[in-house]
Formats: structure tokens, sequence, C-alpha cells
């Protein structure tokens, strides 16, 4: 009999919903939430009704009942720094997530909707991967000042996807193997991912390349005065900074096959700009193959830009002396939820205490 997983993955103007059957998903939707709708709630914790009730109203339209789930598995959010797996939501999880420890993102209300449907189903509930897993070895935390701390922010629910793929791919050991991941989304985040663990990466909200959203690494000086010019205040230069940053700043779009089309009309600057990101790109892969020694079984590219041939193709001439490139376009989110509950119910891997 196979194991029936809920999967709820909240994202800012969205809550994908899916059932799994083992790896396999069954029923799937993005539920989306306008902007009226999301304007209505002064903060994110106010949205959780909402959420849930869009969570139910998937079970009823699929004929889904509780007795028929095994587990329920929500998104991880920015909890406090633990190392990566799959952990049994708790109390102390969903109090951090509410206090929005490390900051405020959708994700953090994937813990307490699972946790709420889970107890009225008398089952488990759990998140996989979070956002603020930490994995650093001691050299990556320094910046250069003792008063900033680096911290492990990332894509980690898709970087150990596609790394635990890659290896299914090549035949080789996962917890053995060392990769170069490269998430390319609305943000990217660069890592090695040495023996499965994310042990140095780009803040993808602040640092690294810059992406169709986000600005990446700035030129400090210069960002410092901008800061201080009186031009812009705290909310703005955040905005900038993650959300209209990158190529939404220098092309007014984040839209990579508008970006391609514009470069085949023959728009000379629109292609020098999307090759710069990718010449950043590849620059990140470049430093963070010297943190494992430049051993690596191979590079793998994944995200929503994973689909852009133009840019693999730009990366891929620039990184192929390193090691093998693997593209895997997409996100993987959803079956990687499923998958991380589905190694505890079948007793391949231990669930963690939050």
């Amino acid at each position: 009999m196979p194991f029936k997983i809920l999967v709820i993955n909240p994202g800012s103007t969205s809550t994908k919903v899916a059932l799994f059957e083992n790896k396999t998903s069954v029923f799937e939707e993005k539920i989306s939430h306008s902007n009226e709708q999301l304007k209505q709630f002064s903060t994110l914790w106010d949205q959780f009704e909402l959420r849930k009730e869009a969570v139910q109203a998937f079970l009823e339209k699929n004929g889904i009942v509780f007795s028929q789930l095994s587990a329920v598995v929500g998104r991880g959010g920015l909890i406090k720094s633990i190392p990566g797996g799959t952990y049994q939501v708790n109390d102390a999880m969903i109090t951090d997530a509410k206090k929005g420890l490390q900051g405020d993102h959708a994700a953090n209300l994937g813990c307490a909707i699972a946790k709420s449907i889970a107890d009225t189903a008398n089952i488990s509930a759990y998140v996989v991967d979070p956002i603020s897993v930490d994995e650093f070895e001691p050299l990556a935390r320094y910046s250069g000042h003792p008063l900033i701390e680096r911290r492990s922010l990332s894509h980690t629910l898709n970087i150990h996807a596609v790394g635990r793929m890659a290896a299914e791919k090549l035949g080789v050991n996962y917890q053995q193997t060392n990769f170069i991941i490269a998430h390319l989304g609305g943000g990217i985040s660069i890592c090695p991912l040495k023996k499965d663990r994310i042990i140095d990466v780009n803040d993808a909200s602040a640092a690294g390349p810059f992406s169709p959203e986000r600005t990446g690494d700035l030129p400090l000086q210069q960002f410092i005065k901008l800061c201080f010019s009186e031009k812009y205040n705290q909310n703005q230069i955040k905005k900038l900074v993650m959300g209209e940053g990158g190529l939404t700043a220098y092309l007014k779009t984040n839209n990579a096959e508008e970006i391609e089309r514009r470069i085949e009309a023959g728009e000379r600057q629109v292609k020098e700009i999307y090759q710069a990101m990718a010449y950043q790109i590849s620059k990140e892969i470049g430093a963070m193959s010297t943190v494992v020694n430049g051993d690596i079984r191979a590079i793998v590219i994944s995200g929503g830009l994973a689909n852009s041939k133009m840019l693999i193709d730009w990366i891929s001439e620039r990184i192929k002396f390193i090691a093998e490139v693997l593209v895997m376009p997409g996100e993987f989110e959803m079956e990687a939820l499923a998958k991380g509950v589905l190694r505890v119910l079948k007793g391949k891997e231990e669930a963690k205490t939050y």
C-alpha cells in the first residue's frame, strides 16, 4: 500500500498543494492569491486561515479524506539555523516561524499549516531542508568584520534535491560525492555541496551574481553613498536590492523569454546585460569550486533560468573546464518535500527533532 503524503508549499502570492503517492504526484495545484486578497492582511501570519482554507478546498475538490493521509509536509522557512534533513514539526518550530527569527517569508507558514491539518488527521507533520539550513564550515562564516557574520540562507530544498538527482544519474554515492550546484531563479544560489552538505553559499537575497530580480553583490562604497543620499528610505533600498534589482532594474523585465526575443531582434545592450549575468554566475561557480579544492564530480545547473539555452551555453563555455556540466531545468520542491518524508516513512532516514 503506497504512502499518501500531502505537500504544502506557500509562496509570496500562491500556495502550491499536491497529493503524492510515494514519489508520484496524483493531484497538484497552484492556488493563486490576488493582491486584493493579500492587501487586507497587515502581517504575513494574518494570511494563515486564507492559506489553510485553500488547502482544505483542494482536499475537498479532489475527494481526499484525512483517513487516507500518511503524513503532511510543509515548506520550511526562516527558522533557526539547523542541519539539513527532515524534521517533525513541533510547537517550538512554529513559535520560531511566527517570530521570523531570520526574516519574514511565506514559507514560514508551511510548518504551521501542515501541523494544523496533520493534527486533525491524527498524523505527523514535517518540513524538509528549510531555507535556514546551515551546514557552513567555520571559514565560510567570516565576512570581513566581526559585527557581521555570513549567513547560510539559500534555495536549500532544491539544492539538495538536484544533488540527489545528479548522484543517481551519475551512479555515485550522494553522501560521498562533491558537486557545485547553481540554482538559477528569481534569486540565485551557488554552492559547493560537499558530501551532501552545503558548506558555503552566497546569500541569495543580497550577494553573489545579479539575478532577474536581485542585485547580488554591489560595490560597497557606492552603495553606502546611495544609502545616505536621502533619495531613498530603508524600504526603498530593500526593494532596490531584492525585488527591483538585477535584470528588472536594467531591462524592466525579469522574463528570460522576452529578453531572448529582444536579443534575437538585435538589441545589443540587452545581450550585453544578459551576458553579464552569465559572466557573474560563471565567476561564482569558479569561486565556489576552490572551496573543495577543485574536487568536483559535476556542476549542476537548475531552476527556471536553466531553461534558457542562450544563458546556459554562455555559462557552460566558461565553466566546462572545471567539471562535467549537468543541466536540470525547473524546480523540484514539491517532489523533494514528498521524497524527504517518504525516506522517513520507509525507515531509510530518521526524522530530526527541532
